[in-house]
């Protein structure tokens, strides 16, 4: 298919929120077993703002992560997170997503250490699809969203910028 055949088939997109998380502790390194190198962090709070929604990101979710090494010693990793997010209004939000990284080799090792300032995101790629679940009726409209975003890591987590796809 050429590029052409796309015609008026675009994406568009618009913020929806943005979610900082908070995440405490050590990540639980598993090691390098027979298929992967999996890593697991626990969420422990944090909040999201936008538009239509804000609140706060409750404890207990948490990020099952998953690297291996690309032929230019790139970090390539993948991740499933959930977490439950409660609106200012009381609504309950489940909200589950996967992900990709790609942090270069040079900025590895900051990237990696929870001691060091920000490390300036335009080194590395974190990507995200979220996928939004509630039974609140204020927010059902979440239930159809398709989402994407892009992450950003702090001293104290991760920032993710998420985007409704219309």
């Amino acid at each position: 298919m050429s590029q052409s055949e796309f015609g008026s088939r675009s994406l568009k997109s618009e913020p929806l929120c943005v979610a900082a998380f908070e995440v405490a502790g050590e990540i639980m390194a598993m090691g390098q077993s027979p298929w992967r190198n999996r890593r697991i962090g626990y969420i422990t709070g944090g909040r999201f703002e936008g538009a239509r929604l804000k609140g706060d990101i409750l404890p207990g979710g948490g990020n099952w992560s998953e690297s291996g090494e690309g032929p230019d010693g790139a970090a390539i990793g993948a991740f499933d997170a959930r977490s439950v997010w409660k609106t200012d209004d009381g609504a309950l939000i489940y909200v589950t997503y996967s992900g990709r990284t790609l942090i270069p080799p040079d900025v590895g090792a900051a990237f990696r250490d929870p001691a060091q300032p920000d490390v300036d995101p335009s080194r590395y790629l974190i990507r995200i699809a979220p996928v939004f679940e509630t039974a609140d009726p204020r927010y059902l409209w979440l239930n159809a969203v398709m989402s994407i975003g892009c992450g950003e890591r702090t001293t104290t987590g991760i920032n993710h910028f998420i985007y409704a796809i219309t």
